[in-house]
């Protein structure tokens, strides 16, 4: 069941009105979820995606909606670039959601490649997409940034080493930023999810982690939808969220509470 049971999504007409907003794994889950949210609410939409593919569907699917797509691999400097230059010099926020899982191996058996990847899509692409948005929102005197991160950026139990490092480095670089820019009318801000239904592959192919993690799983309260999730994230994006910088947000049906 969990809280999700008679829950429905509301769309407050016109919220992110007037505004360009950039959201990363738009193509699917949670970003598709998100993307959909600001677009029926009045944002033009920048959504970027590995997958073509997916981003022509969304198009197709919801015809009349602000999508503006971009397909490529974010990590790639040239895609944030496109990303950039498809915004044509404004963008009022960004919704950093792309990101990989890993196969909950720990520290002795993670290798280099599988660190490097999830490392590199869950991290280097949020450095990236923010570094390069950063500079219009100042000169704009004000923008939003929502970070994806993850209840293993809150917990040691909940994935392996590298994807546990990679969102605790996401919400360093939340923090931070959130302390950087703030005097400048930037916010940045974190949503830690808990179990979500969505099809990110979280296969646990360690024997070393079957005998450790999956009796502590037991107390996860619950799983949430995407679009539970883009209603944590949207609401940080918006305007109503005002007063509120540096945060992490668990949006987890009260798993961090545990």
């Amino acid at each position: 069941m969990g809280m999700d049971s008679a829950w429905q999504e509301k769309i407050t007409v016109e919220r992110f009105a007037g505004k360009t907003v950039v959201v990363t794994g738009a193509g699917s889950g949670i970003g598709k979820a998100t993307a959909l949210r600001v677009a029926k609410e009045g944002g033009k939409v920048i959504a970027a995606d590995i997958s073509r593919e997916r981003l022509d569907e969304l198009v197709a699917e919801n015809p009349g909606l602000g999508f503006a797509v971009v397909a490529g691999d974010i990590t790639d400097q040239a895609v944030v670039d496109q990303v950039v230059a498809t915004a044509e010099g404004r963008i009022d926020a960004l919704a950093n959601v792309a990101g990989i899982m890993d196969k909950f191996e720990p520290i002795h058996e993670i290798e280099d490649a599988t660190w490097e990847r999830v490392m590199n899509v869950n991290v280097n692409s949020v450095l990236k997409l923010s570094r390069a948005v950063v500079p219009l929102m100042l000169d704009a005197g004000q923008g939003t940034v929502v970070n994806v991160a993850s209840e293993a950026g809150l917990r040691g139990s909940a994935a392996g080493v590298a994807y546990t490092a990679s969102k605790h480095a996401v919400i360093g670089m939340t923090k931070n930023s959130a302390v950087m820019y703030g005097k400048k009318g930037l916010r940045f801000n974190a949503v830690a999810p808990g179990a979500v239904q969505t099809n990110i592959e979280a296969p646990m192919n360690s024997e070393f982690a079957q005998q450790v993690i999956p009796q502590l799983m037991g107390i996860v309260p619950g799983m949430a939808t995407a679009s539970q999730l883009a209603a944590s994230i949207t609401f940080l994006l918006s305007d109503d969220s005002t007063n509120i910088n540096g945060v992490v947000l668990a949006s987890d049906t009260g798993w961090s509470a545990i």
